[in-house]
């Protein structure tokens, strides 16, 4: 028995060299190039555990991100047109000044503070890093004429959808991250799609943390 197993031990190891040696095959049917499994790499580390930083913020590279929430002020340079009768907003002048959140899943809020509520003061946007600590927003609103419209039970006007407005915007964040600026535009559309009012300007943005004090709004 003995001699047996002396005997039989030779050609189990050499089968089982001839099994590793063989490539490596892929359980799904007909796809090549798929990725082969490979040995678990154990690595010891010394010392005391630590905790290492997960960050998704955009700039986690070259210093901080526009991920926060923000006091805005718009600052009109003049260059508009198409106003409403009575509307104007001079070189110099707050067009707008409000609260705005920029999200790190790209997207963006703002709660305007130049805007009743019946006029769609809450509007929203996507913003894309374009370079070191400069940032392009791209924002969309739905404004309403509150003082238009068919009239409800109590002989109100119920208001009626203007039409789109796109904000763009191309902010600089500062190299310490608590603020930002950038110019503005704001151009006005009717349901029709046709273009009735341009607004240009340049945005300022302080952030808000958890100690920031309130302050007015514009």
């Amino acid at each position: 028995m003995r001699l047996g197993m002396r005997l039989l031990m030779p050609g189990v190891g050499a089968v089982a060299l001839a099994l590793g040696l063989m490539p490596a095959a892929h359980a799904a049917c007909g796809i090549s190039g798929l990725p082969t499994a490979k040995r678990l790499a154990w690595t010891t580390h010394h010392g005391q555990p630590q905790l290492l930083r997960a960050a998704l913020d955009d700039d986690q590279d070259d210093g901080p991100s526009i991920v926060g929430f923000w006091h805005v002020k718009f600052i009109s340079d003049g260059n508009n047109w198409g106003l409403p009768p009575g509307v104007s907003f001079p070189k110099g002048s707050e067009q707008d000044a409000g609260y705005s959140q920029w999200h790190s899943d790209g997207t963006e809020i703002m709660n305007s503070g130049g805007r009743a509520p019946n006029t769609d003061n809450f509007c929203l946007g996507v913003w894309a890093k374009v370079g070191p600590r400069q940032y392009r927003l791209n924002h969309f609103a739905t404004p309403w004429d509150p003082t238009a419209g068919p009239l409800d039970s109590a002989g109100n006007p119920m208001g009626v959808l203007i039409g789109p407005a796109n904000i763009k915007e191309e902010v600089v964040l500062s190299a310490d991250g608590n603020s930002f600026s950038g110019p503005y535009a704001i151009e006005g559309y009717d349901e029709s799609n046709d273009h009735i009012y341009h607004i240009e300007g340049t945005i300022y943005g302080t952030r808000i943390t958890v100690n920031t004090p309130a302050s007015p709004v514009f």
